[in-house]
């Protein structure tokens, strides 16, 4: 807007983004994540896996690469069928960081290494965190599902 270089109102791109995350055995099985970045008519698919892990943290871990993989403030609508990740993010974290990372019951918040990145993450964007039924037939959801079976099962193969 007139003087190059200075944006009265810089524009804030609205991004949609699935993710998906999970272990087999849980706990301390292989585990995949993935997540799709959807935004206009580009897509970015991102997965990987981890050789020992939880369905939680490969749940956090989709949220945290697809986040990062953000170059700039985004209007982020997020969908998750984990209500661990959902819950976690809107309402226990600023109980968690208020207590020192302990939960209710004074223990120590598992996953805090995650929650902590996810959480600085998600001061750089504005975020709808909506929760989505896992295998209800949600298109994108099943196809973030099935992109995290595939890592994990990549991950089983190295082994």
């Amino acid at each position: 807007m007139g003087v190059k270089g200075h944006h009265l109102s810089e524009e804030i791109s609205l991004v949609t983004i699935y993710t998906d995350g999970g272990a087999k055995p849980n706990p301390n099985g292989p585990g995949g994540w993935a997540a799709l970045l959807i935004f206009g008519n580009n897509e970015k698919p991102l997965s990987g896996g981890e050789p020992k892990t939880t369905n939680n943290r490969m749940e956090l871990t989709a949220a945290i690469k697809a986040l990062e993989a953000l170059q700039r403030r985004c209007k982020v609508v997020f969908y998750t069928d984990s209500q661990y990740l959902r819950n976690g993010i809107t309402e226990w974290i600023s109980k968690w960081r208020k207590n020192g990372w302990l939960t209710a019951k004074k223990e120590p918040v598992l996953n805090q290494d995650l929650w902590m990145r996810l959480y600085d993450l998600t001061l750089q964007h504005d975020i709808q965190w909506n929760w989505t039924r896992g295998h209800a037939g949600d298109h994108y959801n099943e196809r973030v599902d099935r992109m995290a079976t595939a890592a994990r099962e990549t991950i089983q193969r190295q082994r």
